[in-house]
């Protein structure tokens, strides 16, 4: 590469200060010293001039190779000291640090952060969590438990610019204008015929100074973000925690990588940064919020800038392309929703049905299930397993991916009070294999899982009719269910919730509130009866669904709306200021039937929060939930209705179905019309002696959500915008 460029001056059209003399011939970006210049040169060329002498492997900085070059001194010092200790064990989950090459499958990750079923979660800090990551962390700039960090964030840091990701002058609306050294552009139209008078009317040379000018827009804009990403001090280290944090800690509540497979380097780097971004919200340290939202950010600008490119990326085993762009839309989509900061959630909101587009584009709907003779015998030839088995894999995260956008979109609908970004009921998917099959740590293990498994799956639009049969029925769905397909089955009922307005009015085509709450009930029959689903997926999934059978009673966003607005409350947690329907009583309300049933659903949410076990209690839908209890606990306590005698057990069909409901199919039913569920909901009273019943002050359970909130806080930033309102809220109240 030459040591100088021409200067400004030899550019009559170059807009850089003339304090920089040196200008790169692609940008025309000015620099002060040449070093400066061939580095930024590097990033458009590809250029890699500095290889380490251990493993070859090239770096485009001198700085970049000496960190490097520590890890292999650091890792012969750990050979060191292992061959002088020959009496200590090592795993085999944790080999030296050269073994570990750039296409390494995977790393076992010490389970370094406790995932206990303790009760207690609410009372412990974050920061105590989080305690045991840092102190067993010491050792992760010597080893990293995910090598390849370091080759990511040399990546992120050795350009100026996020070049590799910016959109190319091809794609803008302007020819791109190629400029040699000596300044002259070639491929410039030397004049502009009659067919374009408007064209013509520009100075010469205009248009090539468009050019330049939107593409130093682009490049100012992915400037700002990885200098955003050197100003937060990220560091290879703080990559590696955010990954092992991804898999540990979010993976177990949202399966959809798989990590006995996963192979870093097959992931494009917007993919790893998003679910970086979201590793980073389970670690202790103050500042991982802002490293996170730089890491988002940067993700964003790579998925606005290039989803062109991306969008034709296809893995190993992918069956179509584009497999990883929806999976990074979903990861960033679903940091995005529940972030902190309200223009990251505003983002998220804008972009969320692109992944459906992307995906009907790219034919994944279309796609042939893996067929189960596929499935190798135990006898088979390591390689013919391992194939088959990376495969499976491929084809069921892309099912997954696909399902986890529609379980988003009806969480996202439901926060935002608008409608689904798709129509959920026709969703031609077939369930996704068992939770076993997906866990299993090698091929044999998978093999015998998928042998023991039904040959075939049904569809979610087939499940979604047997829902809403012609005549009622109330038994348990005869398909075997994974906690992840019911969240599928909840969100499509939540999209019918939110087709109806207000009044209860459905759309044309669209079951009403009654179908819906008896297709509610019949899932409701499944989830009880499943016994392979564990204790805490049982309350994840029952949490949604007392969250939604609320919904089907009033619509808990549009109800905070009407709250807010009638206090003169500012709320940010719900797009919009439409309140709910003119000459709403709450007091009124308060006394009915729906109110009481709402009531019941609320509770119970708040009883599963208390009792999920601190390695699950951050699923994604925990913050929506809690705050549509709270709202249902704040109407009640602003009616003058804060002491409630409850039933002291609840029959949750009771609780759920009006005597209206029943009517079709009532024969069916069993009979629980004299439970003491069903005679508060109808006349607000219990059978409890006083002073012997359940008895809930609801001043003091909002106080209790409170704190839940602030627990919330690392995890879920959108808990902050919701627990001011529930401050405010209690200073109402009393």
């Amino acid at each position: 590469m030459p040591q100088n460029t021409s200067t400004s001056t030899s550019s009559p059209t170059a807009t850089t200060p003339t304090s920089k003399t040196l200008v790169c011939r692609v940008c025309e970006k000015g620099f002060s010293k040449a070093e400066h210049l061939r580095r930024h040169e590097r990033c458009h060329t590809g250029s890699k001039p500095f290889v380490c002498k251990e493993c070859r492997r090239p770096f485009a900085r001198q700085d970049a190779l000496t960190r490097h070059e520590k890890l292999h001194v650091r890792a012969a010092n750990t050979k060191q000291a292992q061959a002088n200790q020959s009496a200590v064990h090592v795993p085999s989950q944790a080999p030296p640090l050269d073994t570990l090459a750039w296409d390494t499958t995977r790393a076992t990750a010490p389970e370094v952060a406790s995932t206990s079923t303790s009760n207690n979660t609410w009372e412990t800090s974050q920061a105590e969590q989080h305690s045991g990551l840092q102190h067993a962390g010491s050792d992760l700039d010597f080893t990293l438990i995910w090598p390849d960090s370091e080759n990511l964030f040399q990546s992120i840091m050795a350009c100026d610019t996020t070049d590799q990701w910016q959109m190319p002058l091809g794609a803008l609306p302007f020819p791109p204008v190629v400029q040699d050294v000596n300044g002259m552009n070639f491929g410039s139209p030397n004049s502009f015929d009659d067919r374009g008078a408007s064209i013509g009317a520009i100075p010469s040379g205009g248009s090539h100074q468009a050019v330049r000018d939107v593409t130093e827009m682009v490049t100012s804009s992915s400037s700002s973000v990885t200098a955003a990403i050197k100003a937060t001090s990220i560091t290879s280290v703080f990559l590696d925690e955010c990954l092992h944090m991804f898999f540990v800690r979010f993976i177990p509540t949202f399966p959809i990588l798989h990590r006995a497979t996963f192979v870093f380097r097959e992931c494009t780097h917007p993919l790893l940064l998003n679910a970086m971004a979201l590793g980073s919200l389970y670690l202790g340290p103050k500042d991982s919020v802002s490293k996170g939202e730089a890491l988002w950010r940067l993700a964003h600008t790579a998925i606005a800038t290039s989803w062109q490119s991306l969008i034709t990326h296809r893995g190993p085993y992918d069956a179509c392309k584009g497999v990883q762009l929806l999976l990074t839309a979903l990861l960033g989509q679903i940091y995005g929703a529940l972030s902190k900061n309200r223009q990251i959630r505003t983002t998220s909101q804008v972009f969320r049905p692109l992944g459906f587009f992307w995906a009907r584009h790219c034919g994944m709907l279309d796609c042939e299930p893996f067929p189960m003779e596929s499935v190798p015998f135990p006898s088979a030839s390591i390689s013919e397993k391992e194939n088959r088995w990376r495969t499976w894999v491929a084809r069921e995260i892309q099912q997954r991916a696909l399902l986890a956008y529609h379980i988003l979109d009806g969480l996202v609908a439901q926060m935002s009070g608008d409608g689904a970004s798709t129509r959920h009921v026709a969703n031609p998917l077939i369930l996704p294999s068992s939770e076993a099959a997906f866990d299993a740590g090698n091929v044999d293990e998978w093999i015998t899982t998928m042998r023991s498994q039904r040959s075939e799956q049904p569809s979610f639009r087939l499940v979604f009719r047997s829902l809403f049969p012609p005549i009622g029925s109330f038994r348990p769905l005869d398909y075997q269910f994974s906690a992840f397909a019911l969240r599928v089955v909840l969100e499509g009922l939540q999209s019918l919730v939110s087709d109806s307005d207000e009044s209860d009015l459905a759309a044309v085509g669209v079951p009403g509130r009654s179908d819906v709450r008896r297709a509610l009930a019949q899932v409701h029959e499944t989830i009880t009866m499943s016994i392979h689903l564990s204790a805490p997926e049982r309350l994840e999934v029952l949490l949604r669904w007392h969250t939604i059978c609320l919904d089907t009673m009033i619509n808990s966003t549009i109800l905070c709306r009407h709250v807010c607005s009638r206090y003169d409350i500012t709320q940010h947690v719900s797009g919009g200021s439409r309140t709910i329907r003119p000459g709403f009583d709450m007091v009124k309300w308060v006394n009915t039937e729906d109110a009481r049933r709402a009531l019941l659903h609320a509770i119970a949410i708040q009883d599963i929060v208390e009792q999920l076990p601190r390695g699950r209690a951050h699923v994604i839908h925990m913050p929506s939930s809690l705050f549509s209890a709270t709202t249902i606990y704040v109407v009640f306590s602003l009616a003058g209705v804060t002491n409630i005698h409850l039933p002291r057990t609840v029959v949750w069909q009771d609780a759920l179905l009006s005597r209206a409901d029943l009517n079709i199919g009532s024969d069916t039913i069993r009979s629980s019309t004299g439970s003491e569920t069903r005679r508060f909901v109808e006349e607000g009273r219990t059978d409890s002696p006083p002073g012997m019943g359940a008895v809930r002050n609801l001043l003091y359970e909002m106080n209790s959500l409170q704190k839940l909130f602030r627990c919330l806080f690392s995890q879920w930033g959108i808990a902050h915008d919701m627990e001011e309102i529930i401050d405010q809220w209690i200073t109402l109240c009393h």
